[in-house]
C-alpha cells in the first residue's frame, strides 16, 4: 500500500508540475522559454546529490560491522543506479538548456567537467557491482568505492564558488539558501519541482530495492540448490 500510495502521489506532483512549468510560469525576462528547463534540471542535480548520498550512508552502514546487513548494500546499489540516472539527465537538460543560451552545447566548464567525473564515477561503481564475488566481498569493495566516488559530490556543488565557471551560482542551494528569483510562481515552481523529484526519486529506489532482494533471493536459493545436486551426486550407492 505504501509504494502504491507512493507512487500515486509522484505521479500527481508531477503532473502538478508540468502545469505550473509549462502553464502558469511565466517566461524569463532575459532567457525566455528556454529557462523553463531549470524547472527539470536543477531537480535531478538534487536528486543525483540526494542519491549519492544514500549511497555512501548505506555503505557506512554496512562497513559498520553492529548494522552489517545485506538490506544496506542493495540499497546502496539501487541509490547509486537511480543517480546515474539522474546525472545523465542532469548532463543533457544542462547541454539543451546551454545552447540557446551559452551558443553551445558542450563547454569544458568547472561544473559541467566535475559533473561529468562525477557520472563516470558511478557508473565504475555500478559495473564493480557486477564483477564475481561473494556477498561480502562484493559489499566491502563497493562501500569503499562508494566512498571514494562521493567525494566528488562537494566538489561539483562548489565548483561555481571556487572556480570561475560558465555555470551560474546556486539559485536554491546557495550557502545563503536563499532561492534568488522574483516574483513568487517562478520560486515556488523551482521548490515545487525539487518535492516532486524527490517523490519519483523515493519511488525509483523503492521498486529497485525490492527487485535486488527479489534477485539476491533467486541467487541464494539457486546456490543451495546447487550445493544440495552436488551433495547428492557425490553419495556413492551401496
Amino acid at each position: 500500500m505504501t509504494g502504491k500510495l507512493l507512487g500515486v502521489a509522484s505521479g500527481v506532483s508531477l503532473a502538478v508540475l508540468a502545469v505550473l512549468a509549462l502553464v502558469v510560469v511565466p517566461p524569463d525576462a532575459v532567457q525566455g522559454d528556454a529557462q523553463r528547463l531549470m524547472y527539470v534540471h536543477v531537480p535531478t542535480a538534487w536528486l543525483a546529490y540526494l542519491a549519492f548520498f544514500v549511497t555512501a550512508v548505506a555503505s557506512v552502514l554496512w562497513l559498520w560491522p553492529r548494522t552489517r546487513a545485506p538490506h544496506w548494500d542493495l540499497l546502496a546499489g539501487s541509490s547509486a543506479e537511480v543517480g546515474v540516472v539522474f546525472t545523465g539527465l542532469t548532463l543533457a537538460l544542462g547541454s539543451l538548456w546551454g545552447r540557446p543560451i551559452w551558443g553551445t552545447w558542450w563547454e569544458w566548464d568547472a561544473r559541467l567537467t566535475t559533473t561529468l567525473v562525477l557520472f563516470f564515477l558511478y557508473v565504475g561503481y555500478l559495473a564493480l557491482r557486477r564483477t564475481g564475488a561473494t556477498a561480502d566481498e562484493r559489499g566491502k569493495r563497493c562501500a569503499i568505492a562508494a566512498l571514494i566516488a562521493f567525494a566528488d559530490v562537494p566538489v561539483v556543488h562548489f565548483s561555481v564558488t571556487w572556480w570561475e565557471t560558465l555555470h551560474q551560482d546556486a539559485t536554491v542551494f546557495n550557502p545563503d539558501l536563499d532561492v534568488r528569483m522574483e516574483g513568487f510562481w517562478m520560486p515556488f515552481t523551482l521548490v515545487f519541482s525539487v518535492l516532486a523529484f524527490t517523490l519519483l526519486y523515493a519511488t525509483l529506489v523503492r521498486t529497485r530495492l525490492r527487485l535486488a532482494e527479489l534477485d539476491e533471493g533467486r541467487e541464494e536459493r539457486e546456490l543451495q540448490r546447487a550445493i544440495e545436486e552436488r551433495r547428492r551426486a557425490e553419495v556413492v550407492p551401496a
